[in-house]
C-alpha cells in the first residue's frame, strides 16, 4: 500500500451487507481505496445461491471482482486500479486481504469468530497499521458501526444511494399558495376553457419553483384548487380540478373525503398520466382510491385490459412455493389489503340485490390478476393498471426492474408508507419509493401526492393520535 504514507486518502473497509446492497459500491469512494477482508468473499460465496436480489447482488460484486483480478498488469499489493472497468469516478485502489491482519480485541468479540468481528479486527489492524491515514469500515449494520466505535475505529453507514438525508424534504406534491399569491403574480394573468376546466396563464417569482403536475390550492373566500399543467421559466400554466368529492363525479361509488384524496382522483383517473406515486399513513385511503379508479378506468372507461396487483413479500423475493396452490393463490395470504378494499367498492350497489353484487364481485375478480414480483424479470405488461402496493419495501434496482415492465398504454400506480419499512438495511432516505418520487417529479406524465388524513374511524383517528 504504498501511498499509506501520504495520508491524502482514505481507506475504506467494506462490511459484506455494502456490497450485497449496492454491487457499485466498490467504485463510489471516488479517489479512496476499498479494502475487502478475506471473511467478505467468503459469505459473498455463501450467499451467492438462488433468485434473490441478495444472491444476484453477490454474483454480480463476485463477476467485479474477477474483472478486477483478471487485468494483466493487476498488483494485489500495490493495489487493483478501480477505473480499469470503465467506471471513470472510481480514481482510487481496490486492496484484497492477502495476508492474516490480526489485533487483540475483547475476549468478549472473540468467541465464536464471528464473521462481523473478524471484519472488525481487520479494520483494527489496517488503522494501528496505517497510523497516518485514515481507516474507515462501512457498513448497513448499526450494531457492526456501534461495536467499531467502541473499539476506537471510525465507522459510517453506506449513504451514496440515498436520495434524500431527511425524508421530511421529500416532495409532498401539493403546495399551499401564499395569502399574497394573486397580487404578485395576477398582473397579466389569461384564461381559457378545455374540456370543461379553467387554465390560468400567470406570471411570477413562485412559477420557478413550481413543478409540472404539482397541485396548488389556497383555501379562504374563495377556495383554488388547481394543477400545474407546464411551465418555462416565470411563466406556468394552472388547470382547475374536477371536484370527485362530489357524488356526480364519484369513481365506482366512491367520493374524495379531503383534499389530497381529490388531488389523488385527479392523478389516477388522468390517462395522459403514466406513473403515480401515493404516499400515506395506514387509512388515508391509498388502496382503495387506487382500485376504484383502476376499477373505472377497465370496466367503465375500457382504457386498461385489467388491474394487476402486486406487492413484496418480505423477505423480498423469498420463493413462495411453500405455501399451497397457484401463483395467485400463494400471493392471497399477503393481499388482505386488496380484499377489505375490494368488500367496500362492492357493497355500495344497494338496488342490485345480493345476486346482483355476487356478479359484480365475480365481474371484477375476472379483471384482477395478483402477481409475485418473483416472476416480473423480462415481462412486458401492455395496456394494464398495474398496481405496486408496499413499495417502500423495494429497493431502487428493484424499482427500476418493476417499472420498465410497462409497455405501451400501461399505468403504473406505486402505494407505499415509508415510516413502515421491513425490508433489512433499507432506510426512509434509500427506499426504491422514495428514489423515484424524487426522480419523477417534474416529469410530464407522473404525479405524487402524499395523503395526509387518515379516513377509516373516529377509533382508528383517536389510536393514531394517542398511541
Amino acid at each position: 500500500m504504498s501511498r499509506n504514507a501520504a495520508g491524502s486518502t482514505k481507506l475504506f473497509v467494506l462490511d459484506t451487507n455494502v456490497l450485497m446492497h449496492d454491487p457499485t459500491s466498490l467504485f463510489q469512494f471516488q479517489e479512496h481505496d476499498v479494502f475487502i477482508p478475506m471473511v467478505v468473499l467468503e459469505e459473498l460465496d455463501n450467499n451467492k445461491k438462488g433468485m434473490t436480489e441478495v444472491a444476484r447482488n453477490a454474483r454480480q460484486v463476485s463477476r467485479f471482482l474477477d474483472e478486477l483480478v483478471r487485468q494483466p498488469e493487476a498488483d494485489m499489493v500495490a493495489g487493483l486500479p478501480l477505473s480499469i472497468t470503465g467506471q471513470r469516478q472510481a480514481l482510487g485502489n481496490l486492496f484484497l486481504q492477502t495476508e492474516a491482519l490480526v489485533a487483540d480485541l475483547p475476549n468478549t468479540l472473540v468467541a465464536g469468530l464471528k464473521a462481523d468481528n473478524q471484519i472488525l479486527g481487520v479494520a483494527l489492524a489496517l488503522q494501528r497499521r496505517n497510523a497516518k491515514r485514515a481507516v474507515i469500515l462501512v457498513s448497513k449494520d448499526i450494531n457492526m458501526r456501534i461495536k467499531a466505535h467502541a473499539l476506537g475505529i471510525p465507522a459510517e453507514d453506506y449513504t451514496t444511494d440515498k436520495v434524500l438525508e431527511d425524508s421530511d424534504l421529500l416532495y409532498t406534491g401539493a403546495r399551499e399558495l401564499p395569502a399574497d399569491f394573486w397580487d404578485t403574480h395576477g398582473g397579466n394573468i389569461e384564461s381559457w376553457q378545455e374540456h370543461g376546466r379553467t387554465l390560468y396563464r400567470i406570471a411570477g417569482p413562485l412559477c420557478a419553483s413550481l413543478l409540472v403536475n404539482e397541485f396548488v390550492w389556497q383555501e379562504g373566500d374563495r377556495p383554488f384548487f388547481a394543477q400545474v399543467r407546464s411551465r418555462d421559466g416565470n411563466i406556468a400554466v394552472l388547470q382547475t380540478l374536477r371536484d370527485y368529492s362530489s357524488q356526480r363525479n364519484n369513481t365506482w361509488g366512491i367520493t374524495a373525503a379531503n383534499r389530497e384524496q381529490n388531488f389523488a382522483l385527479n392523478l389516477l383517473m388522468d390517462p395522459e398520466l403514466d406513473f403515480i406515486t401515493l404516499l400515506g399513513q395506514a387509512g388515508t385511503g391509498k388502496t382503495l382510491l387506487t382500485l376504484a379508479a383502476g376499477l373505472m378506468q377497465t370496466l367503465e372507461h375500457k382504457l386498461y385490459s385489467e388491474i394487476i396487483m402486486t406487492r413484496v413479500t418480505v423477505p423480498v423475493g423469498e420463493d413462495i412455493g411453500f405455501l399451497p396452490g397457484t401463483e395467485e393463490e400463494k400471493m392471497t395470504p399477503w393481499m388482505g389489503a386488496l380484499e377489505d378494499n375490494l368488500d367496500v367498492l362492492n357493497r355500495g350497489d344497494d338496488e342490485a340485490g345480493d345476486w346482483g353484487r355476487a356478479a359484480t364481485r365475480d365481474l371484477i375478480r375476472s379483471r384482477i390478476k395478483i402477481k409475485s414480483l418473483n416472476f416480473m424479470r423480462g415481462r412486458t405488461f401492455l395496456n394494464k393498471y398495474l398496481i405496486i402496493d408496499e413499495a417502500q419495501n423495494l429497493t431502487p434496482k428493484q424499482m427500476k426492474t418493476l417499472i420498465t415492465r410497462a409497455g405501451p398504454g400501461t399505468k403504473v400506480v406505486c402505494l407505499g408508507n415509508i415510516a413502515q419499512i421491513d425490508t433489512p438495511y433499507l432506510t426512509e432516505g434509500s427506499s426504491g419509493l422514495t428514489y423515484v418520487v424524487d426522480r419523477f417529479k417534474d416529469w410530464g406524465h407522473s404525479g405524487h401526492i402524499t395523503l395526509q388524513r387518515g379516513e377509516r374511524s373516529r377509533l382508528a383517528e383517536h389510536a393514531t393520535e394517542v398511541l
